[in-house]
């Protein structure tokens, strides 16, 4: 199969959490000689294991694997840090002859490093301050409208009900005059140059909540409150504490009374299917992707993957 991927060409497994991503990747870098590249916002803390699902030492053993590790808790990484690091270590790959594969969650690391980024709109706390008032007073669907007759383009991808992007967007027109639309043309560093084949891997609600169930309980069992412990004992606290961790401040309520283990393993559920709910929805409306099924049968999973990824039967 390596023989027959395009040169520089990039494998993108995305999706939300808990859908089987690091699997998959892992099976389609070793189909086509591929090494993978995480795409996770969480994964690339190097003290962050159990509780980010980061692929084990054994599964990082068994085949390269690029970015995990990449940071320590108190950096601060962005998007833009990102598109370098990811585009750099592809660059490394390409040189080899050998395909990325990269897997992950984090829709706006994957779309800097694919679409490019763009130039940073103004911030006004004042303004945003008077339209958080006025969104309480006169709703979502009001400034919707407003923003619709300002900057339509923006109002076109926004949901009437998306209360902060749409509070953003017109912050952004009255602190700047230009509509965020504008500045989202403004491109400051291009997207790697590569061909992308990206997929998402999607799982119904019923059956993702059933598996992030399952893997909350997997993950307290291998270890995820005695790595909390350990993180607290390094001194490192405080830097655990303002990342807002899913998992990691379950874990530490747990650990300081705060939460019986119950209940932090309901709340960290809780937050977990939040966050997959946020995460299919961007990836529906902001990444262009071929959509697979994710379920019990991963030998099905795989072969869905390869049929949308390479349909040459590569």
């Amino acid at each position: 199969m390596s023989a027959a991927v395009p040169p520089r060409t990039v494998v993108v497994i995305a999706g939300a959490t808990a859908t089987g991503k690091t699997d998959l990747g892992a099976a389609l870098a070793a189909e086509c000689g591929g090494e993978v590249v995480c795409a996770d916002a969480r994964q690339v803390f190097r003290e962050l294991d159990v509780g980010t699902g980061k692929p084990t030492a054994a599964e990082r053993a068994a085949r390269p694997h690029h970015l995990f590790d990449a940071l320590s808790l108190g950096d601060k990484p962005s998007a833009g840090w990102y598109a370098r690091a990811a585009s750099d270590a592809c660059e490394r790959l390409f040189a080899r002859g050998v395909t990325p594969v990269l897997v992950g969650g984090s829709g706006l690391y994957l779309r800097a490093l694919i679409e490019g980024l763009h130039a940073e709109p103004p911030h006004d706390e004042g303004v945003r301050l008077r339209l958080r008032a006025e969104l309480e007073a006169s709703g979502p669907e009001a400034l919707h409208e407003r923003l619709a007759a300002v900057d339509p383009v923006t109002a076109a991808r926004l949901a009437p009900r998306d209360r902060q992007r749409i509070t953003r967007a017109l912050e952004v027109h009255e602190a700047s005059g230009r509509p965020l639309s504008w500045w989202h043309a403004q491109e400051t560093r291009a997207g790697l140059s590569a061909t992308f084949r990206v997929i998402e891997v999607e799982v119904d609600a019923e059956a993702l909540a059933e598996r992030i169930a399952v893997r909350s309980r997997a993950m307290f069992a291998a270890g995820l409150l005695e790595e909390t412990r350990a993180l607290v004992d390094a001194g490192r606290r405080d830097a655990l504490v303002a990342l807002k961790a899913i998992g990691y401040d379950e874990a530490l309520a747990i650990l300081e009374g705060r939460m019986s283990r119950s209940e932090g393993e309901a709340v960290m559920n809780d937050r977990t299917r939040s966050m997959a709910k946020r995460q299919r929805t961007w990836f529906r409306h902001q990444l262009a992707a071929t959509r697979v099924a994710g379920g019990p049968d991963f030998a099905a999973l795989l072969a869905a993957a390869r049929a949308a990824l390479f349909p040459a039967g590569v």
